[in-house]
């Protein structure tokens, strides 16, 4: 049985801009593929309500998982929450229980729960709240869509929350095989390869090192034999 699949929406102008270096994909892919949840396509669009909306409703139906970051936060460029909203067609606004959250972390800090601060109790209907032991606010749950923040640190926490509820399949594995020959002078070689392994990804990352091209050849799969008397076939390839 396949590997249930995943996607990630990646959701903020700053992103676009080059301004902010996302480092959430990379997190996300490592912790999935430890899972067994193939993450297949990862796509980054503007703070721009239209855009959003479209691509949660193109990744839900797509896909078995979908994971979003950005946009969540107290300020008049978050809207995540309420595209989301709209994707599902449901209804949003304060909740009592994201609220009770803020109010606690609010009145213990001595600051005021305003309404800027409100704004990231506003979960749309049915959804599940996200714990966020870092900063309080939470995420949320709807569908197979689970919206968490853009900053690094609390996106961890939120996924650390989600990923024990998820189901998984087999972990993929991967070995490698460095060579120093550039990819031209293995293609023929791996294309056989590759035909000879269908089960098995098999992809060639090129390098130089000291004015000598080189390749990594690296195959991934879930079975740990398989991939060991692959490897020995491959290295016998190229002698």
């Amino acid at each position: 049985m396949p590997n249930p699949t995943a996607a990630m929406l990646v959701i903020g102008d700053e992103i676009l801009s080059g301004r902010t270096r996302d480092a959430n994909m990379h997190y996300l892919a490592g912790q999935l593929t430890e899972r067994g949840i193939d993450l297949k396509e990862v796509r980054v669009v503007s703070d721009d309500a239209p855009a959003i909306v479209a691509a949660v409703k193109a990744l839900s139906s797509g896909f078995d998982q979908v994971f979003t970051s950005g946009g969540i936060g107290p300020t008049h460029d978050d809207i995540t929450a309420d595209c989301i909203a709209a994707a599902f067609g449901t209804h949003i606004d304060v909740r009592d229980d994201a609220r009770a959250l803020l109010q606690a972390h609010y009145d213990r800090s001595g600051q005021e729960l305003n309404a800027a601060r409100l704004r990231m109790a506003r979960i749309p209907d049915g959804a599940a709240l996200i714990d966020n032991p870092v900063s309080i606010a939470p995420g949320f749950t709807l569908g197979n869509v689970h919206v968490m923040a853009g900053v690094p640190t609390v996106f961890k926490a939120m996924l650390a929350s989600i990923l024990p509820t998820l189901t998984g399949g087999a972990p993929l594995l991967s070995r490698t095989l460095r060579l120093m020959k550039g990819e031209g002078d293995i293609a023929g070689p791996l294309a056989l390869f590759a035909q000879e392994h269908p089960d098995l990804s098999v992809g060639s990352y090129p390098f130089q090192k000291d004015g000598i091209y080189g390749s990594n050849v690296v195959v991934r799969g879930s079975d740990a034999t398989q991939l060991d008397k692959a490897m020995t076939a491959l290295a016998a390839k190229f002698p």
